[in-house]
C-alpha cells in the first residue's frame, strides 16, 4: 500500500505504537504478541494488524512481532532518523520553549535557525542557536534550504509567513499560530497544534465524569 493511500487515522496512530513500543525495548521485552500488545494499548489486536498490514506487515505467524525490530521499522516510516533541517519563526516564550526543550533530532528534524522580527530579540541566545531577524530569512533559506518551519507567530501573520516560506522552498509547517493553514500547494505539509483545544477536550472530560456522577 502505497503512503497516498494510508489513512490518517493510522498515520496519527504511528507515533504512538513507535514511543510505546520503544518503551517495550528499554524494558527488556524482546517479541510481543498483537493481542498482548492491544491489552497493554487499549487497542484491538484486529486494528493494530491493520495498521500494520498498510506498511507491510511485520510480524511472524506463531511468533508475534521482534519489538527491537518493530521500533526501527517504524521509525523508518515516520522518518526519524532524517534529520531534516528546519526554522522556528517567532522568538516569544512559546518559541523560545519549544527550541529549548523539544529534541528534535529525536523526531526527524534538525533544528538550524530561529527568527523573530523584533529587533531587541536578535543576537540574543535560545538553546544553542542565535535568534536572526527576519530579514535575514529569504538569504537564510537560500543558503541552507530549510524544509521544515514551526510558526510561533500571531494568527494575523500566518497567512503570509507561511506563503513566503513556500516560495523559499519550505515544505512543512508545524503551526502554533491558532490559525489553520489551509495551504493551497499539494506537496506542503501542515500540522495545525492548537493547545487551547486540548486543554478543552480535558475539561469536557471532566465535566461528563461530573454529569455522570450526578446521574
Amino acid at each position: 500500500m502505497s503512503k497516498s493511500t494510508v489513512s490518517n487515522s493510522v498515520i496519527r496512530r504511528l507515533p504512538r505504537y513507535y514511543r510505546f513500543i520503544g518503551e517495550l525495548e528499554k524494558q527488556g521485552v524482546v517479541r510481543i504478541s498483537s493481542r498482548e500488545l492491544s491489552e497493554r494499548m487499549g487497542l484491538t489486536a484486529s486494528q493494530i494488524r491493520q495498521d500494520f498490514n498498510c506498511f507491510g506487515g511485520f510480524g511472524q505467524q506463531g511468533y508475534g512481532y521482534n519489538v527491537a525490530e518493530l521500533h526501527s521499522k517504524i521509525g523508518e516510516i515516520l522518518g526519524v532518523d532524517a534529520h531534516r533541517p528546519a526554522i522556528l519563526i517567532g522568538a516569544g516564550n512559546l518559541g523560545r520553549a519549544i527550541a529549548t526543550h523539544i529534541n528534535f533530532s529525536k523526531f526527524g528534524f534538525e533544528l538550524i535557525g530561529i527568527f523573530d522580527s523584533n529587533p531587541e530579540l536578535t543576537g540574543k541566545e535560545t538553546g544553542n542557536l542565535t535568534i536572526r531577524n527576519t530579514e535575514e530569512l529569504e538569504s537564510f533559506c537560500e543558503a541552507n534550504k530549510p524544509l521544515a518551519a514551526v510558526l510561533c507567530i500571531p494568527r494575523e501573520a500566518a497567512a503570509e509567513a507561511a506563503d513566503k516560506l513556500i516560495s523559499y522552498g519550505v515544505k512543512a509547517f508545524w503551526n502554533f499560530s491558532h490559525y489553520d493553514l489551509k495551504i493551497a500547494h499539494s506537496d506542503v505539509t501542515v500540522e495545525n497544534v492548537h493547545l487551547g483545544d486540548s486543554l478543552m477536550t480535558l475539561s469536557y472530560g471532566l465535566s461528563s465524569n461530573r454529569s455522570d456522577e450526578r446521574d
